[in-house]
């Protein structure tokens, strides 16, 4: 893939290979705002031959990585430590560079490191002519001592049985809340140290042990999805020390941190209502652009009332269950440009179910589910990455997202969402609602607020309308909790936008670069629509 192509898939990501960094009994200096620092520089080097494998070939010439040692708990500074794993691509030119600007895909659980690499699937020319581009797997992710569960495959697998993407029946909902204590039982055996310092905060604090390492004075970031939340995070700990902050696909900080169920399924709403518009534009397209056109909501619906009966089996064989419709559609609603193949698969279910309607009869491949660990996580992938079996998705969200300490009233709480929600509700609870409230870690450290600390320069919030997996609302809400804000918006649909709207591409490089905050307000199209 060419890294333009990569442009068309916004989902999570977890790399593949680890680095086997280690946690030690070597203590790192203090990463808190108010200690005398002893960062030691980063200690830039060649990267790994498996590393340079996984991105362009033009990029591997350009790149060399380090790993930067930050303490496990930021309290204890002389405690344990762990490494980090940084990617840099310097910046084109180097006698007009600004500095460094790190990068996070979001996820949580997302492996960044290999994302300064494709900078210019994100950025304009002029931002990778004028800064270092610094990516890097948070700690507990890919290379950077991941957080596993388990010890080989088969125990994953073995837990994995029984654990429904979507719990319907009596059976599957019990089998469910039993496999997913198992689960949790397996990570407070095998996860380590790291298991109780998972937070954002603590990624917030080695952040800014990187930016030391790198030699800026203040922190030029850009955040993806949960990416965003790691920013806000530092935009509050460390206010004095954000230059330049631009958060694209924002999640809502304060409702995240205060009340994870709520925060899930006001999410499930966010699907629900970028399904019915990209309905909606279906229908308004015609047929000869999308195929399910013709009353699209009303033949979803039907559609997906059919399949909570019974699964539909195509001209081909192949037989299609309602997890399937809402996994692959909740999945591609992340991206706009697989629309036309994910509804003209809907129109080959819909013509299943009804053989007597004039309808396209052909059966067509599903497009592809992306990987995005089922659904849950939020970041972009890139290229032939593989999935790991990392941890760091439920270690992050059960440190961060409080959620009441039992799951016995989890079906009860699933029928109330569903109602609302009547496509991902269900699908939505069956992640963090059914998992956290069993997760190992009690009282973690974590920020909570405040979110209104001032930064000198105005953080750069973007959000677009038709958003599933981050809903627009969630951007509108970031912008008015931080201390000093702007918001631009863009009318279009998918998870995060940039790279993929001129204008809104313009207005973060001049703020990255010049410091010159767009107006707020702003409403930008993107370079293409769907269908």
């Amino acid at each position: 893939m060419t890294p333009a192509s990569t442009r068309a898939v916004r989902v999570a990501l977890v790399s593949a290979l680890a680095l086997g960094t280690v946690i030690t009994g070597l203590g790192s200096a203090s990463a808190q705002p108010e200690a005398t620092s002893a960062v030691r520089p980063a200690a830039w080097g060649p990267c790994a031959a498996d590393v340079l494998a996984e991105i362009p070939a033009a990029e591997r010439t350009k790149v060399s990585c380090a790993i930067q040692t930050v303490p496990v708990d930021h309290s204890r500074p002389r405690g344990d430590s762990t490494g980090i794993v940084m990617m840099k691509r310097p910046a084109g030119d180097p006698a007009k560079k600004i500095g460094s600007l790190f990068i996070n895909p979001g996820g949580p659980g997302g492996a960044g490191l290999i994302y300064s690499a494709y900078g210019s699937s994100f950025f304009t020319p002029e931002i990778l002519e004028k800064f270092d581009l610094i990516g890097f797997d948070p700690r507990g992710v890919g290379r950077s001592a991941p957080l596993r569960c388990f010890r080989t495959q088969e125990e994953a697998d073995a837990v994995n049985v029984g654990w429904y993407a979507l719990p319907i029946t009596r059976d599957e909902i019990a089998s469910s809340i039993r496999q997913s204590k198992v689960y949790t039982d397996y990570c407070k055996i095998n996860a380590g140290p790291l298991l109780n310092h998972m937070s954002t905060e603590a990624v917030a604090r080695d952040l800014d042990v990187m930016r030391e390492a790198v030699g800026d004075r203040q922190l030029t970031y850009v955040g993806f999805s949960y990416g965003t939340l790691l920013g806000a995070t530092y935009a509050n700990v460390f206010p004095a020390k954000s230059r330049a902050l631009v958060l694209d696909g924002n999640v809502d900080p304060q409702l995240r941190l205060t009340n994870g169920a709520q925060y899930d399924r006001e999410r499930a709403r966010g699907f629900e209502i970028a399904l019915d518009a990209m309905l909606k534009r279906c229908d308004s397209v015609g047929v000869e652009r999308c195929a399910f056109a013709g009353d699209a909501r009303k033949k979803f619906d039907n559609l997906r009332e059919s399949l909570r009966k019974a699964p539909t089996t195509l001209p081909n064989g192949t037989t299609v269950t309602l997890t399937d419709v809402v996994g692959r559609t909740s999945s591609n609603l992340y991206s706009p440009t697989t629309f036309k193949a994910l509804t003209t698969w809907l129109q080959s279910i819909h013509a299943a179910q009804n053989p007597s309607a004039l309808a396209v009869q052909s059966v067509v491949d599903a497009p592809a589910m992306l990987n995005n660990l089922g659904g849950k996580a939020d970041v972009r992938v890139l290229p032939e990455t593989p999935y790991t079996s990392d941890d760091s998705y439920y270690a992050v969200n059960c440190i961060d997202k409080p959620f009441a300490r039992t799951n016995r009233n989890w079906a009860a709480t699933a029928d109330k969402w569903e109602k609302e929600s009547r496509t991902f509700g269900r699908y939505q609870a069956a992640s963090d609602l059914l998992t956290c409230p069993t997760w190992p870690t009690r009282n973690p450290d974590r920020w909570i607020g405040p979110w209104n600390k001032r930064t000198k320069n105005p953080v750069v919030v973007v959000g677009n309308y038709y958003d599933p997996a981050t809903q627009y609302l969630f951007s509108q809400r970031m912008a008015k909790q931080l201390g000093n804000a702007r918001l631009i918006s863009v009318d279009s649909f998918g998870h995060c936008i940039l790279g993929d709207s001129a204008g809104a591409d313009a207005a973060v490089t001049r703020y990255l670069v010049d410091l010159t905050a767009p107006a707020d307000g702003q409403v930008f199209q993107p370079n293409a629509q769907p269908f």
